[in-house]
């Protein structure tokens, strides 16, 4: 894929402004949604193939139909871009360059939905990013874009631009939902599911930034298009890599889903970014992936079933690169700082759990470690997986399970040593 597609409006010159967006022909897939029944709409994103870019990659248009047809109570639509995920920046790339896509790819999904109230939760900390769509807001009801009967076709949509509170667990959809109610971001049990009980007791949608950025494009060209980039007919449609840690040019780079994880490095990234390093490790979906060896780094397609396949997973695609000079205790002790310090504390496993591998890992770290410590953190984890409220305790618990395992000769070597063994860089 030589066509640049969601970042094709990066680095132009106003990108950010309705005139320039519409000279670049934004907005011409909504007045086409306009046209199309909702249902119809629908279909063809469910055609496409179009998975989650947020982290789980549950189908697109799937999703959209658990919504109730049946149903009198108000529906609303919520666009996730709590990006707080470690390593990840690929969606607050989007909002601030090109804020009339993320808005038109809102207005399509919530006409395809049949809801007439959209929220942008957007990480409390993006002050820029929010700045920009609320005028991106602003001018796009100027053009009659957002409100009652949108360019004339009886359809309504509000778009209310939400600022977080700055929790990392509002990033799960459920808490998302609690704290855009004014309460505090703990997790919902499921069943019953967003789409049934959502918003204010509600039918409600919730997807990422980045998924509802292919949704135009998926309107004006079809799905049949759509189908054509990416790896195969699961993994389908263009996709946003971060880039970072030990790389010449760290950065967010577009390629079809599914691109080799060692062109990403090697050639987007431009390698290593020391001659004398060579790669170590690479955390291939955000700090809550399982960590690759730099030998399962080979012959690795970036997308969903393929990581799965590793046993890692694609997430939000936040690619962390590790070069040997690494010390892989000192790398899990800072991921599980952020974990035991953003548990919203709810469940006792995660709460308990989380800052007790946290203090293991921490007393390994600093020349403290004992006998049987690396046993303890595999046990421990293993009594919070699968044993909560939402999948926070997941997101610590398999990287801590995967760094002591792919790398114990190191935390071992600590252990025995009480400090690192490994040359200062």
């Amino acid at each position: 894929m030589t066509e640049k597609i969601l970042t094709r409006n990066v680095g132009v010159t106003g990108s950010a402004t309705i005139e320039v967006y519409e000279q670049r022909g934004g907005y011409q897939a909504f007045r086409k949604a306009l046209t199309m029944a909702p249902e119809a709409v629908a279909e063809e994103v469910k055609k496409s193939g179009l998975r989650g870019r947020g982290g789980a990659g549950f189908p697109t248009g799937v999703k959209w139909g658990f919504m109730p047809k049946d149903s009198p109570k108000p529906r609303y639509l919520i666009v996730n871009a709590d990006e707080s995920e470690p390593g990840t920046f690929k969606d607050r790339l989007l909002m601030e360059h090109d804020p009339h896509l993320v808005l038109e790819g809102t207005l399509i999904t919530a006409h395809a939905n049949r809801a007439k109230m959209a929220f942008i939760y957007v990480r409390g900390e993006f002050v820029r990013p929010i700045r920009i769509l609320e005028r991106a807001v602003a001018e796009a009801r100027a053009r009659g874009y957002v409100g009652a009967n949108i360019l004339g076709s009886g359809t309504d949509c509000e778009v209310i631009v939400h600022s977080g509170a700055g929790a990392y667990i509002c990033g799960e959809e459920t808490s998302l939902m609690e704290s855009l109610e004014g309460s505090r971001g703990y997790p919902r049990l499921k069943p019953p599911f967003p789409a049934i009980v959502g918003l204010y007791g509600c039918p409600t949608t919730i997807n990422n930034v980045e998924t509802l950025c292919n949704v135009p494009f998926i309107v004006a060209r079809g799905a049949d298009w759509f189908l054509k980039i990416g790896r195969d007919a699961k993994n389908t449609g263009p996709k946003l890599y971060c880039m970072s840690g030990h790389v010449k040019k760290p950065g967010v780079y577009e390629f079809p889903l599914g691109a080799d994880l060692m062109m990403l490095i090697n050639e987007a990234a431009g390698g290593i970014w020391k001659a004398d390093r060579k790669l170590k490790a690479v955390v291939p979906g955000g700090a809550s992936a399982p960590v690759l060896t730099a030998d399962e780094c080979r012959d690795l397609p970036m997308d969903f079933d393929s990581l799965m396949a590793r046993k890692s997973m694609l997430g939000s695609a936040g690619v962390m690169v590790m070069d040997d000079s690494v010390c892989m205790v000192r790398a899990l002790e800072r991921i599980l700082r952020f974990f035991a310090h953003e548990s919203c504390g709810q469940c006792t496993p995660c709460r308990i759990g989380m800052d007790w591998i946290h203090r293991i890992v921490k007393r390994i770290e600093t020349g403290g470690g004992q006998e049987g410590d690396c046993e303890t953190v595999l046990d421990v984890c293993d009594r919070m997986i699968g044993k909560t409220i939402c999948v926070f305790a997941d997101a610590g618990a398999l990287p801590a399970i995967s760094f002591v395992t792919k790398f114990r000769h190191e935390f071992d070597d600590h252990i025995r040593a009480g400090r690192c063994t490994l040359p200062e860089a």
